[in-house]
Formats: C-alpha cells, sequence, structure tokens
C-alpha cells in the first residue's frame, strides 16, 4: 500500500488538530482518522519512560509499518492521503525517515510566535494536571534536564519553537516546492483563503473549503492546594482513569491568561537567534515576534453570515 501523500509535519499548539479536521472534509483528501500517527517518530517501538504520562502516550504510536498503511487503505481511488504529527519538524531523525519512505510527500508547516506557543503547549500540560512546574519560565529552564531524561517531545517548550534550525534541515532535504510555510494567524484571521492556499499546494479543488473549527480554550487552574492534589493523583493514573480528574482540574478555571511582557521579555532569548535564523531561511520577516504582543486569541468559528473577515488584524 502506498504511503501517504502529504503531511501536516508541524507545529504542536498551532492549529494542526483544527486543520486536520477542515482538511477531512475535502472530498478530494483523505485524512487518517487517527490524526497524530507518529509513525515516522521511531524506526521501532517507542521509548517505555519519559515525563509524566509519556509511557500512555507512547503505547498510543502507530509504529508498526502495516498498521500504518492500514490508517489510509480505505482512502477512495484518486483522493490525496494525508496525516498530521505535528512533531515531525522538529524530530530531525524524524524528517530523515520521512524522506526515505516518501521523498516526493507535500509538507505543510504552520509557524506560531514561539513564546506564544511554548505557554500554550506549557497550560495544556499544567491544566491536565501533568506538568509540576507552575510557572512557564522555571519550566524552560528546566528542558535541559527533561530533555538528558528522555521526557516526551510535547515537553520541549523551547525546542519546539526553533523553527529556523528545523527549516534549514527540512530545506536540505525537500525542495521548497514540496513545502508550504505559512503562520498560524493566517489561518485564524483568514481560514478561507488559507485553506485555498493549501489546497492549491495539494493540487486540490478550492472553494469548498471555507472555516476551520473553534479551539477549545485551555483552562488556567490557580496553583492551590486542591490543584497540587489533584494533579500529584493524576500524574499516578493512566490516561483512561485520568480524565475525570482533569475535568475537576479544569472545572471553573478561568481561560489561558497571556503572558506578561516581563515574562515575554524572560522568555524570548531563547529564540531571538533562531528567528533571525527563520528570517534567513525563509526570506520573511518574524520580527514581531520579538516585541511585546499586540493581540492574542486562538481560531476562530463559522461567523455570522454577511460578516466579513478582518483584513488588517495583526498576525503571529
Amino acid at each position: 500500500m502506498p504511503l501517504p501523500d502529504f503531511l501536516i509535519a508541524g507545529v504542536p499548539k498551532a492549529g494542526t488538530t483544527a486543520l486536520h479536521t477542515a482538511l477531512q472534509q475535502h472530498p478530494d483528501l483523505f485524512l487518517s482518522r487517527i490524526k497524530e500517527p507518529k509513525f515516522f517518530l521511531t524506526d521501532g517501538p517507542p521509548p517505555d519512560r519519559g515525563g509524566p504520562g509519556d509511557a500512555e502516550t507512547y503505547r498510543e504510536h502507530v509504529w508498526r509499518r502495516a498498521d500504518y498503511e492500514a490508517l489510509f487503505a480505505e482512502a477512495p481511488p484518486g483522493t490525496l492521503t494525508g496525516e498530521s504529527t505535528p512533531f515531525y519538524l522538529y524530530d530531525l531523525a524524524a524528517q530523515r525517515r520521512i524522506h526515505a519512505a516518501v521523498p516526493h510527500a507535500r509538507l505543510i508547516v504552520i509557524l506560531r510566535d514561539p513564546v506564544e506557543r511554548a505557554h500554550s503547549n506549557w497550560t495544556h500540560l499544567w491544566s491536565a494536571g501533568l506538568e509540576p512546574i507552575g510557572d512557564l519560565v522555571r519550566a524552560c529552564e528546566a528542558e535541559p534536564r527533561r530533555v538528558a531524561d528522555g521526557w516526551a517531545h510535547f515537553w520541549h517548550y523551547v525546542g519546539l519553537g526553533r523553527y529556523g534550525e528545523q527549516l534549514a534541515h527540512l530545506f536540505a532535504l525537500f525542495p521548497r516546492e514540496q513545502v508550504l510555510v505559512f503562520r498560524y494567524r493566517d489561518l485564524v484571521d483568514r481560514p478561507a483563503q488559507t485553506l485555498d492556499r493549501i489546497c492549491a499546494f495539494l493540487g486540490v479543488r478550492q472553494g469548498l473549503l471555507t472555516e476551520v473549527p473553534r479551539d477549545n480554550v485551555t483552562a488556567h487552574p490557580d496553583a492551590g492546594p486542591r490543584h497540587l492534589l489533584l494533579s500529584a493523583i493524576r500524574r499516578r493514573l493512566p490516561r483512561a482513569l485520568g480524565g475525570p480528574v482533569e475535568g475537576l482540574l479544569q472545572r471553573r478555571g478561568p481561560a489561558r491568561r497571556p503572558l506578561s511582557w516581563e515574562q515575554r521579555q524572560r522568555l524570548i532569548p531563547y529564540f531571538a537567534d533562531d528567528v533571525r535564523l527563520l528570517e534567513q531561511v525563509t526570506g520573511d520577516d518574524f520580527s514581531d515576534w520579538l516585541r511585546p504582543r499586540e493581540r492574542s486569541g486562538g481560531l476562530v468559528g463559522a461567523r455570522p453570515p454577511g460578516q466579513r473577515q478582518s483584513r488588517n488584524g495583526r498576525r503571529s
């Protein structure tokens, strides 16, 4: 059986789930029912150790070739097949495996302000009761130790946002015409135009997709005794039993709070040199990522009839 024709290769917390869901509605495309199979992240079985909850996540990997090919077995004749594993861009070995297996695959990459991406990533794990450090800045400081200890990619808040290094490696493997790179804010502010751009890149009909699903806004529980107790319980439970505890953690919790400029100032140095490399690699301007945030917000849902899309939204 053939392997997929295209991959949504990056990045986590940048709308890849929403994009996967939107593209599933296109009659010329077939996306895997398992959104994130992670097949190219390993050469065999995934490791059985890591950070809190990683063992459960590793058991979800589709790592056997036959199982991976079976994800696309029901694709109607003539459709393009694809899947979405947003860690493929970050994992340089995965990039090489993709090139070896499907050198003609088309790759879709969504880039998000790396500080905002890290914040969303950290909040996701904090609200689930898995992140033991209640401050993003301190969690980033702990990253080298976590990487050395084998914590999974989703804990690499800084590493996942160094797109310049990742794209430089990717472009050494794949011709640029096989890679589509755009900003998360394009998907937020201009969904119809961005979906058409993706369809044009894939060579399928345009004008059929106009919306992406709304992001779920992650609650941000306060770091009080209740959160500490429930988190300690959650980290000891398998995923199948952890859902109710996660529900308790997020119940009545406030939405994710934006980072202050002071916090951004402490985090931007992790990415500043890579942003400059990204500009060299892509030829685009990303200097806004090194300044205070002018806006925030997630993916929008359907607009009321007659409401026009914003043409002057700032980008992230």
